[in-house]
């Protein structure tokens, strides 16, 4: 899929705006997120990259899917983005109004990639330590990934800490290389 930072940006802001002054960021936040989970879907990335679909077609075609979904402000920005020919942008807007809101809930979204499945109170205890030393409150999504052999990645944000096997190794093989 394309990247549709920029476009999505101006999109992101104005919806975070609109929740922030109605206190409804957390249903902002679930409208997006369906509305983005439908437009990953490949088939609907080429019906809404069609040239042949009208923008009053794609909005028809989303509020069809999602409609019952959507509150007044989730249709016309459905709305919007259809006039604009956006809605292929809505992956990256739901995107960036979730960076958007955990910036404004102090919050941050980590996720903790492992060889092997983590028990719940190492999850927390790897929580705890991310949100002391980000100052933030770290909620970890832990992912399973076979190919680091042993030890766990960790990504919050821009901050990567890698402590797994397979990166041990290459940073190895790259000392001995220079």
């Amino acid at each position: 899929m394309a990247d549709f930072n920029t476009i999505a940006r101006p999109y992101a802001q104005a919806a975070f705006k609109l929740g922030r002054e109605k206190d409804t960021l957390a249903a902002w936040s679930d409208q997006l997120g369906t509305l983005a989970a439908v437009v990953k879907d490949v088939q609907m990335q080429a019906i809404l990259s069609s040239p042949r679909l009208s923008p009053s077609q794609q909005r028809d075609l989303m509020l069809d899917i999602c409609g019952e979904h959507l509150d007044d402000g989730g249709r016309n920005f459905v709305a919007l983005l259809a006039e604009n020919r956006r809605l292929i942008a809505m992956p990256d807007v739901a995107a960036q109004f979730e960076a958007l809101r955990a910036a404004e809930e102090g919050t941050l979204q980590a996720r903790l990639i492992s060889a092997k499945p983590v028990d719940d109170a190492l999850r927390d205890s790897v929580a705890d330590a991310l949100s002391k030393r980000l100052k933030r409150k770290v909620s970890l999504k832990p992912e399973v990934d076979e190919a680091l052999l042993g030890g766990a990645v960790i990504r919050a944000g821009d901050l990567v800490i890698d402590g797994s096997v397979r990166g041990r190794l290459n940073r190895l093989a790259t000392s001995l290389n220079r």
